[in-house]
C-alpha cells in the first residue's frame, strides 16, 4: 500500500546501532552494527565506547538501510528515534543524528520509547497488535510486565524487575561459569544439553504476600554463584550444562507464570513477548505450553526483531503517523530514564516542528524558529 506510512527508525540505547525503514507494518529495511566484541574484554557494556562505536556506525547504517529498502530519503514520511529510556550517552547520539536529518530533509521527529518500541515490532511479524495486548519485556537492562491498550498512547506498566533484570542475571552467571559475554546466547546453548531439574534453584517473589507481577533475580543469581563456589572449593568439577539448564529453567518459569497469571486475572487473551531475552529457546518453548493450556493466543516475534534493533523504532513511528499523533518537538531531549507510560514525547503547544516542511512558511527560508533547540541540545 503506496499510502501507508513510510518511516526510518533509529535506535541507539544500548550497544546497538540499529537503523530501521517500514512501511505500515511492512519491514522494508533492518540494518544493524553492533559494538558488542568491543565490549566483551570488559565483560559488559562501557557506555562512552558504546557512544563513540554509534557516532562512526550512524550515517553508514542509515545509507545501507536507504539502500536495503530502495528508498530515497526524501521519501520519508518521518524519522522515528529511541528517546529513552537507555544509556544516557548513547541516545544522545541517535537522537542528535534523528533531528538533524529530520531538519534537514523537512520532516516530522518522532521520539519513541523503547519498551514501547519492543512491543510495536511484533506488528512487523504477525500485523496488527490486538487492544490490550500483555507484553512481557524481558532483556539485559529490564523485565517488564505491561498492559497496552494503545500502542501510540496507553502502556501502563504491571510489574517490573525490582533488581537484576533476567538479561544480567544471564551474562553474570556466563561470568562466573567463564562462559564470556554476552550471556544470554551462550547459556541458551549450554541448557540444551543439561538436565533443568538438576539443582533446585530459587524462584523469587513467588510467595503468596510477594507482589504478584514484580521479578526479582537477584537472589537467585547469588544461589546460583555460591552453588558454583561451593563446588569449586570441594575441588569437584562444575556441571556446567546442568547448571545452565537449572538456572534457566528458574528465570523462565516465574517469567511465564507471572505472566499468564497477569493475562487471566486482567482477563486479556494475548500475550506478547519481546526483548533480548525473548530470543532464548526455553522462554518461548514454556510460555507456548503455559499459554496453549491457559487458552491465551502467544506472540513472539523472531529472535533477530527480539534484539534492540531499528526496525522496533520505525514500526512504533509508523504507527504513530498513521494514528496521526503530534510530532516531537526540536528541542527533543534523550531521556535515560523515560517510563514507559510515555510511549512517545509528543511536542509543545507552541511547537513548531511541523513548519519545516509546511509550504505556508517558505519564506522563512526554512531557518525557521530552530533556535529555541538546537540539533544537539
Amino acid at each position: 500500500m503506496a499510502d501507508e506510512p513510510l518511516v526510518l527508525g533509529i535506535e541507539t540505547s544500548c550497544d546497538e546501532t540499529g537503523v530501521g525503514i517500514v512501511r505500515g507494518t511492512t519491514l522494508l529495511a533492518d540494518a544493524i552494527a553492533s559494538s558488542v566484541d568491543e565490549h566483551a574484554r570488559f565483560g559488559g557494556v562501557v557506555p562512552e565506547v558504546a557512544s563513540r562505536a554509534h557516532l562512526e556506525a550512524m550515517v553508514p547504517t542509515i545509507e545501507r538501510a536507504l539502500k536495503e529498502a530502495g528508498v530515497s530519503a526524501r521519501d520519508l514520511d518521518g524519522i522515528a528515534v529511541t528517546a529513552g529510556p537507555g544509556l544516557a550517552g548513547a541516545l544522545l547520539v541517535g537522537v542528535s543524528a534523528a533531528k538533524a536529518y529530520a531538519y534537514a530533509l523537512g520532516k516530522p521527529l518522532y521520539g519513541v520509547n523503547h519498551l514501547a518500541s519492543h512491543i510495536c515490532v511484533d506488528q512487523l511479524e504477525h500485523g496488527a497488535l490486538p487492544e490490550p495486548t500483555m507484553a512481557l519485556l524481558v532483556s539485559g537492562g529490564h523485565s517488564s510486565l505491561l498492559l497496552s491498550s494503545d500502542i501510540t498512547s496507553d502502556v501502563r506498566p504491571m510489574g517490573a524487575t525490582i533488581d537484576d533484570a533476567a538479561g544480567e542475571a544471564f551474562d553474570k552467571i556466563a561470568r562466573v561459569l567463564n562462559l564470556g559475554f554476552p550471556g544470554g546466547p551462550v547459556i541458551d546453548r549450554y541448557a540444551k544439553e543439561g538436565d533443568p531439574n538438576a539443582i533446585s534453584f530459587p524462584r523469587g517473589l513467588t510467595g503468596p504476600r510477594d507482589p504478584a507481577y514484580d521479578f526479582s533475580f537477584s537472589g537467585l543469581k547469588t544461589a546460583v554463584a555460591r552453588w558454583i563456589e561451593a563446588k569449586r572449593a570441594a575441588g569437584e568439577e562444575v556441571p556446567v550444562r546442568d547448571v545452565s539448564a537449572s538456572f534457566q529453567e528458574a528465570v523462565v518459569d516465574v517469567l511465564t507464570r507471572k505472566a499468564v497469571r497477569a493475562c487471566k486475572d486482567e482477563g486479556v487473551d494475548h500475550l506478547m513477548i519481546g526483548g533480548g531475552v525473548a530470543a532464548n529457546s526455553r522462554l518461548r518453548s514454556l510460555a507456548k505450553e503455559r499459554c496453549e493450556a491457559a487458552g491465551i493466543r502467544l506472540r513472539v516475534p523472531r529472535p533477530k526483531l527480539c534484539t534492540d534493533n531499528g526496525a522496533m523504532v520505525a514500526a512504533l513511528g509508523a504507527e504513530m503517523v498513521a494514528r496521526g499523533r503530534p510530532a516531537s518537538s526540536w528541542d527533543l531531549s534523550a531521556d535515560s530514564s523515560l517510563p514507559v507510560t510515555d510511549p512517545h514525547v509528543p511536542g509543545h503547544d507552541h511547537d513548531h516542528v511541523h513548519e519545516v516542511g509546511d509550504p505556508a512558511h517558505h519564506h522563512h527560508d526554512h531557518v525557521h524558529e530552530v533556535g529555541e533547540g538546537n540539533l544537539y541540545s
